[in-house]
């Protein structure tokens, strides 16, 4: 347990939490910077190797064009024409024409490397050149005759050469252009296998494959060793081969309808990559090691304030506080420090205001039992004044000493249990209070407006009555001739709020007077008893005080001059601070 508290202290925990943050961070850059990387460099070669399948496309269409030029050339010569037109005609050829016709041919065939040899046959299939009895049936399947005479003077692609294997056939209808395109012969092409072998021009990887087939799926060329119907049948683009996975390009010849396939290993793409993760690895170790000693230093220069002002309060914790008057580099330690250089000066102020008040209260209570026997004193006294009055027959003025009795009884009662008072209680308060002013003064009149089935209502005690002698002494009592007092009790606009009311007809006050009053009131000064403002201030700090948790309208004053003033406030039916 103590090694357990010794080591899991702040710093060592800002330390934890700032390596753990670290390490999180390195391993999400480092696998991020990775993968994107990663898959930057295979989608950039993946595009490379389209572009130079389309290139290698393009030079095979370019090879084939050339095939194509040189069997125009041979089938278009006046020579090779007049020779087919002849045959035509009926006449054969004679041995020199044949001779004439080799050499044409030879000369025609020079012009590309590709091209091995070119055999000219009739109409009827019969072989001119070379000079041999072969026929053109027995060379190649007639079904690639009917597709020279589909191809109405085009060239068409046979395939292996049935005699050579290795070599390439093409066919050409001969049409004789001053016969109306009449079908005068067929020029067989056999083309030399590595003409199209254009994997032999790119050395860049030698692991790489290039693949080159016809319309009919018959190989041209390919450097694969494998089997490459493997490779065609395969969906995806990346296909797995020799414990290798490769990428798969295919592109489709518009000109020739081949289709060429280029297979790059991953590996040879991703050959930089390597570097790229030992790179990470070691700077994510470097990074970590640094943020370690950083983070040290940092944690300690963090919490070691802090530790220095813990121990100044463990020392401090018995007895009066002390200051601490050490200071930090830090504008955060400084301001805590401060802060609690503060606390302490406040805490051992409210030590010594509570010691002062302690003392008072002591002083208080004993001054309260001392002045104990004065209200007994005066109920005893107004008592025995009440039974003599009595005797003597005036009633009037007994009657008035009993209500007398118990207005001083309802004021002076101090018990906490009685702040709350039901309506009806205040409002018989209220009642004697008027009849001893009115006794006094002989001044007004009053009316009182309470439906009875708002008599239980709780309210703090004595909180109208303050309103009743501002409107006996500062309105009434100042009129000619006697004045009313009404006091109404009402549902406001919310249901859940009474409205107390409490006007007079006395002399009023001017609007200026009104405002000043407010004024008093709301900013908690205290007028002079000549302004009327003591009694009003009290009834609106007390509604502040009491009804703290509900929303409720403040104490409002009207008045006109001459007319008279009206007081209003409004409590709530379910009572407020205290009233439980």
């Amino acid at each position: 347990m103590k090694i357990r508290r010794k080591y899991n202290n702040l710093r060592n925990q800002i330390l934890v939490v700032y390596l753990v943050a670290m390490v999180i961070v390195l391993m999400f850059v480092s696998l991020t910077t990775y993968s994107i990387v990663s898959e930057l460099i295979k989608d950039k070669a993946e595009k490379q190797i389209q572009q130079t399948a389309l290139q290698a496309t393009g030079r095979i269409d370019s090879l084939y064009q050339q095939l194509k030029t040189v069997s125009i050339q041979a089938a278009t010569d006046s020579k090779v024409q007049q020779i087919l037109f002849n045959h035509t005609k009926g006449e054969m050829p004679s041995f020199n024409e044949k001779q004439s016709l080799m050499n044409i041919v030879n000369n025609i065939q020079s012009y590309t490397s590709g091209v091995t040899s070119i055999e000219v046959y009739t109409n009827d299939y019969k072989k001119l050149i070379p000079l041999d009895d072969v026929q053109l049936t027995n060379r190649i399947d007639e079904h690639w005759i009917e597709e020279a005479e589909r191809a109405k003077g085009g060239l068409v692609w046979i395939g292996n050469d049935p005699n050579l294997p290795n070599h390439f056939l093409a066919i050409r209808q001969v049409r004789l252009i001053n016969e109306s395109f009449k079908d005068g012969g067929y020029l067989l092409m056999q083309i030399d296998p590595h003409y199209f072998a254009i994997h032999n021009e790119r050395k860049s990887n030698k692991d790489e494959f290039m693949i080159l087939r016809d319309k009919n799926e018959r190989p041209i060329t390919s450097s694969y060793p494998g089997d490459i119907d493997v490779i065609f049948s395969y969906e995806g683009s990346i296909i797995p081969l020799h414990e290798n996975d490769y990428i798969k390009v295919r592109q489709m010849s518009s000109e020739t309808g081949w289709e060429l396939v280029i297979l790059t290993p991953i590996d040879a793409l991703l050959e930089g990559v390597s570097d790229l993760r030992t790179a990470t690895f070691i700077s994510g170790v470097f990074g970590f090691f640094l943020f370690l000693v950083i983070s040290y230093f940092l944690s300690t220069m963090i919490t070691r304030p802090i530790f220095k002002l813990t121990r100044a309060m463990k020392k401090r914790r018995k007895g009066e506080l002390l200051l601490n008057l050490e200071h930090s580099s830090t504008l955060e330690i400084n301001e805590l420090n401060r802060t609690y250089n503060q606390m302490v000066e406040e805490i051992n102020h409210l030590i010594q205001v509570v010691y002062e008040k302690e003392i008072i209260r002591s002083r208080t209570e004993l001054k309260a039992l001392q002045s104990q026997i004065n209200p007994h004193f005066l109920y005893n006294t107004l008592n025995a004044i009440y039974w003599s009055l009595d005797a003597k027959g005036d009633q009037k003025l007994a009657e008035l000493i009993i209500t007398m009795s118990d207005l001083f009884r309802y004021t002076i009662d101090s018990d906490m249990e009685n702040e709350w008072v039901t309506l009806q209680e205040e409002i018989s308060h209220i009642e004697k209070y008027m009849e001893i002013m009115n006794f006094r003064l002989d001044c007004f009149t009053w009316d009182i407006h309470i439906p009875n089935v708002y008599e239980t209502v709780k309210i703090p005690k004595l909180l109208i009555q303050p309103l009743i002698e501002n409107a006996i002494i500062h309105g009434v009592a100042n009129k000619v001739g006697k004045g009313k007092i009404t006091m109404n009790v009402q549902k406001s606009k919310d249901a859940n709020t009474l409205r107390f009311i409490v006007t007079d007809d006395g002399k009023g006050m001017e609007q200026s007077k009104v405002e000043e009053i407010n004024k008093h009131m709301s900013s908690g000064i205290t007028m002079d008893s000549s302004g009327s403002g003591i009694g009003l201030s009290n009834v609106y700090k007390r509604l502040k005080l009491y009804y703290t948790d509900v929303e409720i309208q403040p104490l409002i004053i009207s008045s006109e001059k001459n007319k008279g003033t009206c007081c209003s406030f409004e409590l709530p039916l379910n009572g407020g601070v205290g009233d439980e």
